[in-house]
């Protein structure tokens, strides 16, 4: 059974960082690209950054460029995102998912095979 669970989310102030963890169990991590998303209510999933299988490829949505990066720990099962200089505009839900075309990076969430079930990220001006 393919679990993957986030970690990490929490309320900061503008300005802070936050980094936030995705554990997969039930598959082999390096056999995926991995994405995180991010979800405001009456909103739809919003691409935030990928990743592919061994790191050479990375992708961001321009909002957060600069400010976020996204890594992963193959040997650990782990994926990750580092979340600095957070702005209220970036409050909303943060889902980690994996996507079997693991050699490239997909913006799509309809494309992703696996979803963690989310973890909140409030950030007060």
């Amino acid at each position: 059974q393919v679990q993957l669970v986030e970690s990490g989310g929490g309320m900061v102030a503008a300005g802070s960082s936050l980094t936030l963890s995705c554990a997969a169990s039930g598959l082999t991590l390096s056999s995926y690209a991995m994405g995180w998303f991010r979800q405001t209510p009456g909103n739809e999933r919003e691409f935030v950054a990928g990743i592919n299988w061994n790191s050479g490829l990375r992708n961001y949505v321009d909002s957060v460029k600069g400010r976020f990066t996204i890594s992963r720990d193959n040997a650990r099962n782990t994926a990750f995102l580092r979340m600095n200089s957070l702005k209220p505009e970036d409050t909303a839900t943060y889902y980690c998912a994996a996507d079997r075309t693991w050699y490239t990076v997909r913006t799509s969430a309809g494309l992703y095979d696996h979803w963690g079930q989310g973890t909140q990220v409030n950030v007060s001006s």
